[in-house]
């Protein structure tokens, strides 16, 4: 006689079920928890353009060292300072300047004693390396009728724009090539123009001609530092940031002395003992 019950096989069938369901809510919650700490490890940082590939380099080391990532968005200081002053969501801000940072830190929207000066950028005269052009009269090169276009950054929004204008003014050219300006949204698609033949020459970033994309295609010669204005970067935590501990983390991983040199193998200079402003 068969002790085989229909109704205790259908029991075992239904339990069956509801420990899969447990199981696969178990994972479900894991993985959305574990999806929660990854996000919570990771932080959001705006960049000025100049910024590229240093940046990139660094936060690879931070993220190796530490586990933490960092997601980089770059552009201009002055674009992403108005989208920061409309609430966009970023842990840190990597400016080109001072001014940006100061005004956000006097608007209440930066985290309290973390204004940073971490470098000074450099400009130079950059052209690809089939350009006829001598650069070794620095600015009056830009003068030769060959140079139809001449690339900078937007002077209203990038300071290496300004920067770039300014030096020009001063050696007293700028008048004669303002009609072959051709103005790039940041330092980095101004360095691109040239790079694709969209212009003649560009006064770009010393830390771009330094970069791997760059640094074999063209030559380059710097303009001296006393022809325009400083330009002396910083960088802020913002208040609005939820990652406040990673992101002073790595606030303080752009402080260490490996991080300095290599911001200057990159052609920023960082003061030595640089300290908090």
């Amino acid at each position: 006689m068969s002790d085989h019950n229909p109704d205790n096989t259908v029991s075992r069938r239904i339990m069956s079920h509801m420990d899969l369901r447990k199981v696969v809510l178990i994972i479900a919650l894991f993985t959305v928890a574990g999806g929660e700490v990854c996000k919570a490890q990771e932080i959001t940082v705006a960049a000025a353009a100049d910024l590229q590939f240093v940046l990139q380099d660094v936060a690879a080391r931070f993220q190796k060292e530490t586990g933490k990532a960092v997601k980089l968005s770059f552009g201009s200081s002055g674009n992403f300072f108005q989208q920061l002053q409309n609430g966009a969501p970023f842990d840190m801000f990597f400016s080109a300047n001072l001014d940006y940072p100061k005004k956000l830190e006097a608007a209440g929207l930066t985290e309290w004693g973390t204004f940073y000066q971490y470098a000074s950028g450099k400009i130079v005269i950059w052209v690809l390396n089939n350009s006829k052009l001598d650069l070794s009269s620095g600015l009056r090169s830009l003068v030769n009728p060959s140079v139809k276009k001449i690339a900078i950054a937007n002077p209203e929004h990038a300071p290496y724009g300004q920067a770039a204008v300014a030096a020009m003014k001063n050696e007293k050219v700028y008048d004669e090539v303002a009609d072959r300006l051709v103005l790039g949204e940041n330092i980095s698609q101004t360095a691109s123009f040239v790079v694709f033949g969209a212009a003649d020459a560009g006064i770009v970033a010393l830390s771009l001609a330094l970069s791997p994309n760059m640094k074999n295609k063209g030559r380059y010669i710097e303009i001296p530092a006393g022809e325009y204005p400083p330009i002396q970067q910083a960088c802020v935590v913002l208040k609005s940031s939820r990652q406040k501990d990673t992101a002073g983390a790595f606030l303080n991983f752009i402080k260490t002395p490996a991080v300095t040199e290599l911001f200057r193998a990159y052609g920023f200079d960082v003061p030595k003992g640089s300290l908090p402003q």
